[in-house]
Parts: structure tokens; C-alpha cells; sequence
């Protein structure tokens, strides 16, 4: 502190023109104590008015003044809620399963849209009967039928072509992959909704049961068309396919009973006696076997 105040008094001397060193040591004490005005080139304490303080102040709390919405806690995230007037589209549901028959085996199995074949059922009696194919001489499942139904489809092609009419055979067993295939296809080229009044979806195609065969005639060059009713050919089988054993499975204008479009074309074995009796009496195999259900 002694050491400051001298320092102090040099300068101080040396401000006021003292010339000698002990006139320096001489005003220590007045230094110390008592006001000076050297004083005034050494600020001690720097007073400040009280307005000027209160603008700082003032000033300092505007910069520094943290907004209101900074002072809140920040809110948690949560899920986007969808517009309440917006409705998310139904999952499509999956279609029904359908009743598998309890008799795959037997003559008179009903296969329908409303009942299915056990999966992956092929019968164990396949064979190829002796008669024109629309395809030729090819050795297929297509060109095969169950052993007695083949037997009775030989009989009805050879007694028809006694009478002038020759008949060709061009589909007959389809394993459930093919029907698959042929369902898919013909909903790529057509739509679902004509798709299914001709071709039935796999599982439920009398096809795979080995006892329907699709038959057709050179008159309509060997195609599947409805044109084939007007043909000799298509009028000797409607008359005549029932003492063989063959219904016409999918009649003109039953279509609510049985599900499907006028198939001239399209014959079911059945036997003798029940396709004799439905024959007789006008009736679709649905309506012989007492389970309709109309579309």
C-alpha cells in the first residue's frame, strides 16, 4: 500500500512541478488524508449516475430478456393425427372357404361353386378313350377320362358316327394347377365377373373329377362356342348323350341354378339312370340332387 501511495505522490509531483524529491516526500501526508486536486488525473472510484445506471439496466434486459416461448418446456412429439373426414379404405376380406365334398370318388359327386374337391385330388382310374381329340393323337391329362366314363364316352362316339355325326373329344381331366392357370388367364383376357360364368375357379371345376369331357365338331372348327347348339352335332348329343350316361351339365337359361353361362359343349357322366331321370325331367344335376342355391 506504501509502495502505491509513492508512486502515486511521484506523479502527482510531478503534475503539481515539484522539482526536487524530498517535496515529494514532504506531501505524502496530504496525499493520504486529505483532498487533492491531483487526485482528479487518478480515478479511484468512477461515480455514475443513477439514471445512467437504470438505462443500462434496462438495456442489459432487453438483450439478454429470454422469450416467453422459450421459457415454456418444449412439447413431447406425438403421432400425426389423420383429418377425421378422410376413411381408410377397407382390406379386402379373404373369400370364404368352401365346403370340400365327402365323396370325390363316387359317380355322382356334385362339384359346384358351392362345393369343392379335397386338394390336390386326381383320380387313380385315368385313361384315354378311343376317340377323335380336337389336338390329335396326344398322349395328355386332357385327353383322359375315369375308366367307366371313358368306356361310355367310346360307345356314344362310335353309335353317333353310325348315324352321319362325328363328334371330337377336346377336354377332359384337368388337374387343380390347370384349372388354375386357365382361371387366371381367362380373367387377364376378360375380367373376373365374365371369367367366372364360364370358367370355374380351381378346386371347383367338374373337370378335375375325370367325368366331364368338352366335345365339339368340325361344323364349328373344333372350338368351344355356343354356335355348336345349332349344329347336327350339337342336336344329336342334347337328344341322344343321356342313354350313355351324359347330362348337359350347364343348360340354356339356368344359369341362376347352376352358376354358369349355356355350355352346349360341356358333358357330365353321371350313369345311365340318373342322367335318364334329369334327362326326363328337365332338371340341372343341382336340382336332381336337391341342393340349390340360386345366384
Amino acid at each position: 500500500m506504501l509502495k502505491k501511495g509513492i508512486l502515486c505522490g511521484v506523479s502527482l509531483g510531478l503534475l503539481a512541478g515539484c522539482s526536487s524529491l524530498d517535496s515529494l516526500f514532504e506531501e505524502k501526508e496530504t496525499m493520504v488524508g486529505s483532498p487533492h486536486v491531483g487526485k482528479l488525473a487518478v480515478p479511484v472510484v468512477t461515480v455514475v449516475e443513477e439514471e445512467t445506471w437504470e438505462a443500462f439496466f434496462e438495456k442489459e434486459s432487453e438483450v439478454v430478456a429470454v422469450p416467453e416461448e422459450l421459457e415454456e418446456e418444449p412439447e413431447t412429439e406425438e403421432e400425426p393425427v389423420e383429418p377425421a373426414d378422410e376413411e381408410k379404405p377397407e382390406e379386402p376380406s379373404e373369400p370364404e372357404a368352401i365346403p370340400v365334398v365327402a365323396n370325390p370318388g363316387a359317380m355322382n359327386v356334385m362339384v359346384n361353386k358351392f362345393w369343392s374337391l379335397p386338394e390336390g385330388y386326381r383320380p387313380g382310374d385315368l385313361i384315354k378313350p378311343n376317340v377323335p381329340f380336337s389336338f390329335g393323337d396326344e398322349n395328355s391329362d386332357r385327353s383322359k377320362l375315369r375308366a367307366e366314363a371313358a368306356e361310355s364316352l367310346e360307345v356314344m362316339f362310335n353309335v353317333a358316327k353310325g348315324e352321319g355325326i362325328e363328334l371330337y373329344a377336346r377336354s377332359g381331366f384337368r388337374s387343380y394347377e390347370t384349372q388354375e392357370a386357365i382361371f387366371k388367364n381367362e380373367v387377364a383376357t376378360f375380367g373376373y365377373e365374365q371369367a367366372v360364368l364360364y370358367v370355374a375357379l380351381p378346386g371347383t371345376s367338374e373337370h378335375q373329377t375325370g367325368l366331364a369331357m368338352d366335345i365339339t365338331a368340325k361344323s364349328v372348327g373344333l372350338e368351344l362356342v355356343e354356335a355348336f347348339e345349332g349344329t347336327a352335332e350339337g342336336k344329336w348329343l342334347a337328344e341322344n348323350a343321356h342313354h350313355y350316361g351324359f347330362i348337359l351339365r350347364y343348360p340354356k337359361g339356368k344359369t341362376n341354378i347352376t352358376g354358369y353361362a349355356f355350355e352346349p359343349w360341356h358333358f357330365r357322366y353321371v350313369g345311365v339312370e340318373v342322367a335318364g331321370e334329369i334327362y326326363e325331367k328337365g332338371l340341372t344335376f343341382e336340382e336332381y340332387m336337391g341342393d340349390v342355391r340360386e345366384f
